[in-house]
């Protein structure tokens, strides 16, 4: 498989409990927490991973947390680096009630980052060799500036590298203005690309074709939740419908979508619309795991199948 690393500038220790009722100043019980390690960069790597391919995941990690966290990311068997921060890796915290199967989650900034060590990950990117995808996903956490990975298209450029960015607000307005590969806005985040408080179905084909004119991106795939996801390039433009199916947990829906598409664009026979349709498959298989697990490739075989043809 092409050679592929992701970037986490803000990965969480996410804890996944259960709960009978949401009731507020009671004590109440729980299911054991399940720890997993979470953050754009790195659940793309582990999607990447459990669909069969390979990724390695470059992360900022630093105190006791980010030594659990670096402890959960070798279980997974995947590759990775780790880059050391002074400051504790945050804690992000999912509660499901199971009563009504509503999902409550609660995200933490992260831990202030200090110039030399998001610096680190900038230099050693420049160092990699024989690059095909770099993919950029998630917050950027404190001290870290919101041109970050506007920076890391001007790198991807100068490697002949193709960048892929996943994030939101101005992280993504500076990587559009250097222009990148592929990026992948939902339709809040293109609504705000385009300087619009929101946008109608069918404004987002002319708002994804104006951004590209301009060189903001090669490919623009906007995921739309429930209603499935739009591929829009200079000359071709494709939407598939999600496939109804139950829903358990949207965490890492995003990034297993990101994942798909890395996966379908490894594949030289495979059209766009065939890229687009393996990205939806996983992001929906995704949602039908528990807590942040992710997706699954059987699963997301068979919704591909549903979706291809």
């Amino acid at each position: 498989m092409r050679k592929i690393i992701t970037i986490t500038l803000n990965p969480a220790l996410d804890k996944s409990i259960v709960i009978h009722g949401l009731v507020p100043e009671k004590k109440l019980k729980c299911s054991d927490a399940v720890l997993e390690p979470g953050g754009g960069g790195i659940n793309v790597t582990r999607a990447i991973h459990k669909l069969g391919g390979h990724s390695r995941a470059m992360y900022l990690a630093g105190g006791y947390t980010g030594e659990k966290f670096t402890e959960l990311v070798k279980a997974e068997n995947i590759q990775y680096k780790v880059f050391h921060i002074k400051e504790d890796t945050r804690e992000n915290f999912i509660a499901v009630d199971a009563n009504t199967n509503l999902q409550y989650r609660f995200g933490m900034d992260g831990p202030n980052v200090a110039e030399a060590e998001w610096m680190a990950i900038l230099d050693a990117v420049n160092k990699e060799h024989d690059l095909e995808f770099i993919v950029a996903s998630g917050s950027l956490p404190p001290g870290v500036p919101l041109d970050f990975f506007g920076k890391l298209a001007t790198i991807a450029k100068e490697k002949n590298a193709k960048l892929v960015v996943d994030t939101s607000g101005e992280p993504l307005k500076h990587a559009v203005e250097v222009g990148v590969y592929l990026c992948k806005p939902n339709i809040g985040e293109l609504s705000n690309l385009v300087g619009k408080e929101r946008l109608k179905h069918e404004e987002i084909l002319p708002a994804a074709k104006s951004i590209i004119a301009k060189g903001g991106c090669e490919i623009l795939a906007v995921s739309m939740g429930a209603h499935g996801a739009m591929l829009i390039t200079a000359t071709e433009h494709y939407e598939v419908k999600t496939p109804k199916v139950e829903v358990h947990s949207t965490v890492g829906a995003g990034d297993s979508m990101v994942a798909g598409m890395l996966m379908g664009l490894a594949h030289h026979e495979w059209g766009l619309r065939d890229v687009l349709c393996y990205g939806v498959a996983a992001g929906t298989s995704a949602t039908m795991g528990h807590g942040t697990e992710l997706c699954n490739l059987e699963t997301t075989k068979r919704i591909f199948e549903q979706l291809r043809y």
